[in-house]
């Protein structure tokens, strides 16, 4: 017979050890409900209209009882059959699992679920539980969709938070931990919990990775290159040539400014800035400021005109060229499209071609996002900006993480708090945690006009500098990268921006999600992409009859793009220097500049 495990005695054990982590807990707690809410608290506002959404969810099950009912049936038989297969394993007897987690769930991957009988049982327990919870949001019946996809965040959340995975007593890596340590872990937890909660802002910013192990200029955004241009909003970076003959035409490089450039230049092997420059380009790159109160007022003009405009004066000086190629990513590609229509209205033609990366034009379908865009919590957003005079960087990064729980809280929430581990030194996720202010004016207007209203994508939708913007007059022949699995632009929605122009568009769709998709270099030879010179229109047409090719997307934009590069000239090297890259700007953290 299997030898029995004293669970109660193991727990008993563990909760007297887990005692001495009683002050830091108390703490906690007490800074938790000292934090003051109101109905203007984004927050609150956020909530209120979920339940809106969970009240039309509970008209439909109301309308349709027999979805609860089978579900309920399903799920006592489910939770019977476990009980008989938990005695016949309790007897010593080999049988199956009632219910296995997905391949790609790695919460129950540890041994001590499988093995261990009463782990084995929490487990299959929580996924049959989960599983009747998923029925019954599938087969309630048609939600508007704005409800629907509210319904189906907060019931994985929900599903989610709740996993045995996620609490001391009911997962055996922790338990084992805690015996192993006599509760260090648990204290140590608890400790590191306090310090990221003081160091939040709108919700809880868990540390991803080991912050000390990096120094931006010295193992991340190492690529040579000096400032050569500065205004309040940003530093242009020249990068040294690698070759001795350059492209003619300089490039252009617009980062998204909710976050910081250096995700394109983290390490050598995979830095899209070091490989521009060794294919011959002369590359230029806009490091954002980081705002604080004393940028309030700056608009969505102003990001336009100190950015990429102001960027195209200082290369002309730098360079001697006029016309210039431009790539924009994410946000960038977006202020990129905006920036097009308005020269187009100024008859300014510097801009020779135009390469987004994983950018939303038409915000349509603006993917799980949307769940947080509504009148009434931009509203409450907007008031809490005026009031600081930016959107706090912390907070989007908290929004962004719940987009992906599982791997981008929960699993660093276990790892953190519960065994009282510190993070591995990561460069992606110490980058990810490095976020960026945005001025209160600015992200209204981009909230707003982008998100909620879908103007960009409309003939004189915006009024930029002066200017009506319509970006179907826009003839830039353009290259489109969009990833397959992006959950923040989804690629059919960018390609519904590709669309809109009058000029040539490539569209290619490249492999994995918004970041690896992006920073994809042709050395890993990973994800490949899909290709298709036509762009029908619906692109589930376009990519049925696209290719699959090989590799990294970055080979075939080198051969787009060195068709409007121009012919080669001799590679040229910084005039003047105001500081070497990666410059002061990107040096700035979130809590630099909220007191300025």
């Amino acid at each position: 017979m299997q030898e029995t495990v004293d669970v109660q005695g193991i727990f008993n054990d563990m909760f007297s050890m887990a005692n001495k982590a009683t002050e830091q807990f108390s703490q906690i707690m007490e800074r938790l409900n000292s934090r003051k809410t109101s109905e203007d608290d984004p927050a609150v506002t956020v909530m209120s209209d979920f339940n809106a959404a969970m009240m039309e969810f509970s008209e439909k099950l109301f309308e349709n009882p027999q979805v609860l009912l089978q579900s309920q049936m399903e799920l006592i038989q489910g939770q019977m059959t476990l009980w008989q297969q938990t005695a016949l394993r309790f007897t010593g007897q080999e049988v199956e699992d009632v219910i296995q987690p997905e391949a790609s769930d790695r919460r129950f991957k540890d041994e001590g679920w499988s093995d261990d009988l009463v782990f084995n049982y929490l487990k299959q327990f929580y996924l049959l539980q989960s599983k009747a919870i998923k029925d019954i949001v599938k087969g309630a019946g048609e939600l508007s969709p704005n409800s629907q996809n509210k319904v189906d965040f907060l019931s994985r959340q929900f599903i989610n938070a709740l996993s045995p995975s996620n609490f001391a007593s009911t997962n055996p890596e922790v338990v084992r931990k805690t015996l192993e340590t006599g509760g260090q872990n648990l204290i140590e937890g608890m400790e590191q919990l306090a310090k990221d909660l003081k160091e939040s802002f709108g919700g809880l910013n868990v540390t991803m990775s080991d912050v000390s192990a990096f120094k931006i200029g010295n193992n991340v955004a190492t690529t040579k290159g000096d400032v050569v241009f500065e205004n309040d909003l940003i530093q242009l970076i020249q990068y040294t040539p690698s070759t001795k003959q350059a492209f003619k035409r300089p490039l252009l490089v617009i980062p998204p400014f909710i976050n910081k450039y250096y995700i394109l230049d983290l390490r050598e092997k995979n830095s899209f800035l070091k490989w521009l420059v060794d294919q011959g380009h002369t590359v230029f790159c806009i490091s954002w400021n980081n705002p604080g109160p004393s940028l309030r007022d700056k608009g969505f003009d102003d990001y336009m005109t100190e950015g990429p405009l102001a960027a195209l004066d200082a290369i002309q000086a730098a360079t001697g060229e006029q016309d210039i190629n431009a790539i924009g990513y994410c946000l960038g590609g977006t202020l990129l499209a905006a920036t097009l229509g308005y020269m187009k209205k100024k008859k300014d033609k510097r801009i020779k071609s135009a390469t987004y990366l994983a950018t939303l034009i038409d915000f349509e379908d603006p993917g799980e996002i949307g769940i947080f865009i509504n009148e009434t919590a931009i509203s409450a957003l907007e008031k809490q900006m005026n009031a600081l005079g930016y959107y706090d960087g912390r907070m989007m990064s908290f929004s962004f993480n719940l987009l992906k729980e599982n791997d981008l809280f929960w699993s660093f929430f276990v790892n953190n708090y519960l065994k009282g581990q510190r993070p591995v030194a990561f460069d992606l996720l110490y980058w990810n945690t490095d976020g960026t202010n945005l001025p209160a004016k600015m992200h209204s207007y981009y909230l707003r006009n982008m998100y909620l209203y879908n103007k960009l994508k409309d003939k004189n939708g915006l009024h930029l500098n002066g200017e009506d913007i319509d970006l179907t007059s826009v003839d830039t022949p353009s290259y489109f990268l969009s990833a397959a699995q992006d959950h923040i632009a989804k690629w059919g929605s960018t390609y519904s921006g590709a669309k809109l122009f009058k000029g040539d568009v490539k569209f290619v769709l490249g492999g994995s999600g918004h970041i690896a998709g992006v920073v994809n270099p042709p050395s890993s030879n990973k994800y490949g992409y899909w290709t298709n010179e036509t762009l029908p229109s619906d692109p589930q047409d376009w990519f049925k009859s696209a290719n699959k090719n090989e590799g990294s997307w970055w080979t075939d934009w080198q051969n787009w793009a060195s068709k409007h590069a121009g012919e080669k000239v001799a590679a040229r090297t910084c005039k003047t220097s105001l500081e070497p890259a990666p410059g002061s700007y990107v040096n700035k953290r979130i809590v630099d500049v909220i007191n300025q």
